[in-house]
């Protein structure tokens, strides 16, 4: 453990819920702050556990994750540089949901739980503050639930290449973060299904090699995310991309039919 340089108090400083906090009260908070470098592989806590701390992302990958009953992993969500994680559980002295261990190398900042409470106690907008960044938790994991319930396969890949991308016309290279068979996790796609869509995005104009992708045009891509799942109304072509099986007709529409050859 080491003390936060002044970069890692100035990223913690730029967090839209700490953003806020007058200079003071953030100095307050992270009086206690330490900085851990784990390596890849590392878990920075485990499922169950009591919760000591929460955290903020200096450098490199983290990923959260819950062992289903199988023994599988569900990635819940891979966080990088400048983003928090585990706030609730910690001024509310519980439980880690989740486990958290590094994708890549990292350096975490680590606030400890009772140092927070105190703080809380002491300086309400920091109260404010924690439940501001819980809510923005919330509402980041509704999102995710409805990319997974509302976009297709082909959709979500498509999104998350333009989340990594530079820019967003003209050609572009994009470095996939970490390996594959995690942003299949995170994605909700088994690794064999997100070779496919990678397979089906060289329609597109998109090509894989290894941990590189080549964009032919972003503004392609782009429209890809926002594609309307109905063949008709897709943007993008060619449109087997997006294309959906026509949806049968309904009673109404089968007498309609019937009346008009009588």
């Amino acid at each position: 453990m080491a003390a936060p340089t002044p970069v890692d108090l100035d990223i913690v400083a730029q967090i839209p819920v700490f953003s806020g906090l007058k200079p003071g009260t953030l100095a307050v908070l992270l009086g206690e702050a330490t900085v851990l470098n784990l390596r890849q592989g590392r878990a920075l806590f485990r499922q169950g556990e009591q919760a000591q701390a929460f955290f903020v992302i200096m450098e490199g990958w983290i990923k959260l994750y819950r062992v289903t009953p199988a023994g599988d992993e569900a990635v819940l969500n891979v966080l990088t540089r400048g983003e928090s994680f585990a706030e609730a559980v910690t001024f509310t002295s519980g439980r880690y949901p989740a486990t958290a261990s590094a994708v890549t190398l990292a350096r975490v900042m680590m606030i400890p739980a009772d140092h927070v409470v105190n703080c809380i106690r002491e300086m309400p907008d920091v109260a404010i503050a924690m439940i501001a960044s819980t809510s923005q938790h919330l509402q980041r994991m509704v999102q995710q639930i409805e990319q997974l319930m509302a976009h297709s396969a082909t959709q979500r890949v498509a999104e998350f290449l333009v989340s990594l991308a530079p820019r967003a016309k003209g050609p572009c290279r994009i470095t996939l973060p970490y390996d594959k068979s995690l942003i299949a996790g995170r994605l909700g796609l088994k690794p064999e299904s997100l070779s496919r869509v990678f397979a089906k995005l060289r329609a597109a104009g998109v090509d894989v090699h290894a941990s590189t992708v080549e964009v032919r045009d972003m503004a392609q891509l782009c429209k890809l995310v926002a594609c309307d799942r109905t063949m008709a109304r897709c943007p993008v072509k060619p449109r087997p991309i997006c294309a959906q099986p026509p949806r049968p007709l309904d009673l109404d529409s089968k007498s309609m039919l019937a009346g008009a050859g009588s």
